[in-house]
């Protein structure tokens, strides 16, 4: 008996769950990618806290990246004893910062909160009496401002939350800075071959933005820190160390962290009297004069211009979606996304051809 006569003859004619019309097949791509971003943003939303810590940890890796790259322009030495040298300096000092914290400051932080609360019921009593404010105690106003908080606030509420949290970020961002480009090869193995040195280009790119940004960031919380403790110390204004170290601490969230501490540092000036309340408001000006127009200048020069009405915009949107976390990751997140937009419109102005033809011919 011979072998055909053994082995089943296969059946090569298209089946029933086979497409052959082309204009269905671009139909059912087209659907795929509607239902992949459907799915996408769902995830997003449902994933919310890990996708925050995430990028946390990228972004403590970028500034952990650019420390050691900085060091090595004056100590040639290996990358993993740059970066250690970066990581027990970072924990060194965030470490006294606590430390000064809480010895020193101790007593200044609960008498900052009394003078903030008499305060803010001074003004609320002026308002009521004025016909601009309803009845209402702090607490009620306190909790409708507060009431659109998203839910990684929650989880963070606690002081394990907060911890924990905050460990996995420095983790997940330690790992990261000890081996990018692993991480890099990682995701563009993801890919396929033609997209990959594209991908490898951006990468390099919103690493070097992210770098410069995360810079000029610091640099400003320490301007700013340090500047506000001098003339507030020199103006005779109460706390003023505690507050310069809020003020450098809440610079890091543009905006929205300057306005915070020019809240708290008027009413500690009023509450020491009209000077030292005048005082305050100048030291203030000043701070952020020298902020916004020399070092955010400098830093959008050197990196991504971002409008400050964009970055509002993204930081009132992410604290609402994914509270504390996206408030103060919205800007890096922002930078990201323009860096990737203007890489992709390039690439696409570089190709010659227009997205009416490409689409058409697809």
């Amino acid at each position: 008996m011979t072998d055909e006569a053994v082995t089943p003859m296969h059946d090569n004619r298209p089946g029933p769950t086979d497409i052959q019309d082309s204009s269905i097949i671009r139909e059912v791509k087209r659907a795929a990618v509607w239902i992949g971003m459907v799915l996408f943003v769902v995830g997003c939303i449902v994933l919310a806290q890990p996708i925050m810590l995430i990028i946390g940890g990228m972004v403590f890796a970028v500034i952990l990246d650019g420390g050691t790259r900085l060091l090595g322009r004056v100590l040639p030495i290996g990358r993993g004893w740059r970066l250690a040298i970066v990581t027990i300096a970072g924990f060194a000092f965030i470490g006294w910062t606590f430390f000064y914290a809480g010895t020193t400051l101790a007593g200044q932080a609960e008498e900052l909160r009394a003078v903030v609360t008499s305060q803010g019921d001074r003004l609320m009593g002026y308002l009521r009496q004025s016909g601009l404010m309803p009845k209402g105690d702090m607490s009620q106003i306190g909790g409708q401002l507060l009431g659109g908080v998203g839910r990684l606030t929650t989880a963070l509420s606690t002081a394990l939350g907060a911890l924990s949290s905050i460990l996995m970020i420095l983790v997940i961002g330690i790992f990261i800075a000890i081996e990018p480009k692993l991480y890099d090869r990682g995701v563009a193995w993801m890919l396929p071959t033609e997209h990959r040195d594209g991908f490898y280009e951006l990468s390099n790119k919103v690493g070097y933005t992210l770098r410069r940004l995360m810079f000029g960031r610091i640099v400003g919380m320490v301007v700013e820190g340090v500047g506000t403790w001098l003339l507030l110390l020199w103006g005779g204004v109460p706390m003023a160390a505690l507050l310069g170290l809020l003020t450098g601490l809440l610079a890091f969230v543009p905006n929205i962290g300057a306005i915070v501490s020019g809240v708290l540092m008027v009413a500690v000036g009023f509450s020491a009297g009209s000077e030292a309340g005048i005082w305050a408001i100048a030291t203030y000006l000043i701070v952020q004069t020298i902020d916004g127009y020399m070092i955010v200048p400098y830093v959008a020069k050197r990196t991504v211009d971002l409008a400050p009405a964009l970055v509002l915009a993204a930081q009132l949107l992410f604290g609402v979606l994914f509270g504390l976390m996206g408030l103060l990751l919205a800007d890096p997140i922002v930078a990201t996304i323009k860096v990737s937009l203007e890489e992709w419109s390039k690439r696409r102005a570089k190709g010659g051809e227009p997205v009416e033809e490409a689409e058409t011919e697809a």
